[in-house]
Order: C-alpha cells, then sequence, then structure tokens
C-alpha cells in the first residue's frame, strides 16, 4: 500500500485526470489531497465530482486549503469579496451562477464541510498551508489555529524548523517540487499555466518520495 498526496488542483479537473492516470492508484492505496480543490481554474464543480466519485473506490483524506474556506464563508456569511477576488468567480461560473450560493448541489457542500485540517501519521504531517517554524508538530496541533493550518507560509523563509516529521504541504506555488528532510512542497501551480516555471500538478508517494508531475490540460 502506497500513500500519495495529491497538491493543489485548484478547479483543473482533466488534469486531475490525467495525473490519476499516471499514478494509476489500486484500492489498497491511500490518496490524501492537499486542498485547494477549487477557484481559479476552468472546473471546479467537476474537480468535486470526481472526488466525490474517488472515494467510493479508494481510501481518501481531503484536507481543507484556504479556497475551500472562502467558499464556505461566502455561502455561510455571505463573505463574497474576499471569495471572489481570489479565483471565486471561476468556481460560480464552473456552477452556473454568480453570486448566488444556492446552485451548489448540496452533496458538493457536505463534502466541503468534511474536509479535514491536517493528518497526523508517524512520520509525516500533512496539512494545506504549513506551520509556525518554531513550534513542534505536537505543539501546533495543540494549539489548533486554523488560520495556520489555512494560510501559513513563514516555514517557507525559516532557516530551521523545529518539527519533529517532515510537513507535507501545498499553499504556496514553486517552480519544482520541494523535497527537503522536514518539509514536502508539492503545489506546482497547476491553474498558473500561463506562467513559464508553474502550471502543473504533482503528487509525491510516501515514505519513497517519488514524484509525479503532469502539465496543465484543462
Amino acid at each position: 500500500m502506497a500513500l500519495i498526496a495529491v497538491g493543489d488542483i485548484h478547479g483543473c479537473a482533466q488534469t486531475l485526470d490525467f495525473l490519476l492516470k499516471e499514478l494509476a492508484p489500486t484500492p489498497n492505496d491511500h490518496l490524501v489531497f492537499i486542498g485547494d480543490y477549487v477557484d481559479r481554474g476552468p472546473d471546479s464543480k467537476g474537480v468535486i465530482d470526481r472526488l466525490i466519485a474517488l472515494q467510493e473506490t479508494h481510501e481518501c483524506t481531503f484536507l481543507r486549503g484556504n479556497h475551500e474556506e472562502l467558499m464556505l464563508n461566502f455561502v455561510d456569511n455571505g463573505d463574497y469579496e474576499l471569495w471572489a477576488v481570489n479565483g471565486g468567480i471561476a468556481t460560480q461560473q464552473s456552477y452556473g451562477a454568480i453570486g448566488d450560493g444556492s446552485t451548489f448541489p448540496p452533496e458538493h457542500l457536505a463534502f466541503l464541510r468534511a474536509t479535514q485540517l491536517y493528518l497526523d501519521t508517524p512520520d509525516f504531517f500533512y496539512v494545506h498551508a504549513g506551520l509556525r517554524p518554531e513550534k513542534t508538530v505536537a505543539e501546533s496541533i495543540a494549539e489548533g489555529n486554523d488560520q495556520v493550518f489555512l494560510w501559513e507560509r513563514s516555514h517557507l523563509q525559516a532557516s530551521e524548523l523545529a518539527w519533529e516529521k517532515t510537513v507535507v504541504c501545498g499553499h504556496t506555488p514553486v517552480s519544482t517540487a520541494l523535497d527537503t528532510e522536514k518539509l514536502i512542497n508539492i503545489d506546482t501551480g497547476c491553474c498558473f499555466y500561463t506562467h513559464a516555471h508553474l502550471g502543473r500538478l504533482t503528487a509525491v508517494r510516501l515514505p519513497e518520495r517519488e514524484f509525479v508531475t503532469v502539465p496543465f490540460v484543462g
């Protein structure tokens, strides 16, 4: 059995299909999706459809990204502007309406609400954005700061990391997946396909640290 982490998809449903074909996961594999399924890309609705179907045939863990949080804040609280400027309009277009949360299928909203903030395993800690570099993983879990799990970036500039295990995250696009002793970043900017150094979707098999990357195809 392999544990396979998948980076930020951002509405790129056809690219997700391409990556899954390359990965060819077996029913015994555990797929961990690192968050940011929606916004910016062309087909957020299609991404959610595929993920809901995938969990019927494979063990899946779906982490929450800051973009799922923004979408839910719109649905629950009417917080529209921040979501709209961060790619939310593209998501609404994929559902066929602008400014109306009633068009989202109930099963899609249930999927978003069921996403987890992190997955902790003996050797790896999976989270969307990252963790504060000066705190251990255990301290971050005990603190339980949602904003850190969803938005943190300070670890990318830190000279030292206090973590007792490797953190696997996304959130901040990098031209090539980052692979260090304590940090793996698998957001290779799939939705930013017009950028010369981005526009790819990446996954990693663990503990082997075998990376699989495909280009944006839609």
